[in-house]
């Protein structure tokens, strides 16, 4: 598929729920961000046109931690969850009007963000690859009807959870981005980051590969291993460089995120490049700069 071109540097947008908390918003609860699906969409759409602003050229929709459970939880219906999953596509894509050449991508979260425990950290769910493509299913069959440009499945922590997103995308026709969250040169669970990129490099529906939600000193392996692996686009979008500590809930550390390292990772290969938690529309527009840089 051609959505993406592994030469052409696009600016992803940075941290969603970063952004919506720092406007006020409580997203304390275990479906984060989606509440505001129902609670005041509207925040929604001027968060993206925020980082469309700053220089962003794709929206990532706020559906991470949406599920049919996590909805359940709050007393809602199927319907309503799933209507809920459809309107964070509508947002974004309201957001992107006016923006040329702009992208939605669906965000699909791991099944730990539905556990809302911390689980896509560790990558210890105790579930087959068979039962995690049986929970992925449902919402994946929503998001990809929901007339996003693409799906960003995000946050993968572990080779079987990889395994079936493969699976539920091989043969689907749905471009999609596999994006794994990293410690150390390998997936949360300890397992291989390039067995991971290996698994989906035959399965035509994905067209980027890479990591989010990892510290950026992360970055130059994975993209390296990406392009060992796949002749895809290389998708990265870290966290801003700050530790977050989960015994006292609250973030450590400096940021280290500068233009510096931003023009490494695209030196490297790098193709899509955004941020995840912590980076706001500021950091944004310092990567657009970059990316402006190189491509004027």
């Amino acid at each position: 598929m051609a959505l993406l071109d592994p030469d052409t540097p696009v600016v992803l947008d940075g941290g969603l729920g970063t952004l919506l908390t720092e406007r006020g918003h409580d997203l304390s609860g275990a479906t984060w961000s989606a509440r505001l699906l129902q609670e005041d969409p509207a925040a929604i759409v001027d968060a993206h046109r925020e980082f469309f602003d700053a220089g962003a050229r794709v929206a990532i929709t706020s559906s991470y931690q949406a599920s049919f459970e996590g909805f359940e939880r709050l007393g809602l219906d199927r319907g309503e969850a799933e209507r809920l999953m459809r309107l964070s596509v509508e947002l974004a894509r309201e957001a992107r009007d006016g923006t040329e050449g702009a992208l939605v991508a669906a965000s699909v979260g791991p099944y730990g963000a539905m556990l809302a425990d911390g689980s896509e950290y560790r990558g210890e769910y105790g579930r087959t690859t068979a039962e995690l493509r049986r929970w992925h299913e449902p919402r994946f069959a929503v998001l990809a009807d929901a007339g996003a440009d693409l799906l960003a499945f995000e946050t993968i922590p572990c080779l079987p959870e990889v395994e079936a997103l493969a699976a539920l995308l091989d043969g689907s026709g749905v471009p999609a981005w596999l994006s794994v969250t990293v410690a150390d040169g390998r997936l949360r669970s300890g397992e291989s980051l390039e067995e991971a990129f290996a698994l989906v490099a035959d399965v035509d529906e994905v067209v980027a590969v890479g990591i989010n939600c990892s510290h950026p000193s992360e970055v130059v392996g994975a993209v390296r291993a990406a392009r060992a692996t796949s002749d895809r686009a290389v998708v990265v979008y870290p966290n801003s460089g700050e530790e977050w500590d989960g015994r006292h809930k609250r973030w450590m550390g400096e940021p280290g995120f500068g233009r510096e390292l931003v023009a490494t990772w695209l030196d490297e290969g790098a193709t899509l490049v955004g941020g995840c938690c912590r980076v706001g529309p500021g950091q944004i527009a310092g990567i657009a700069a970059v990316v402006a840089e190189r491509t004027a």
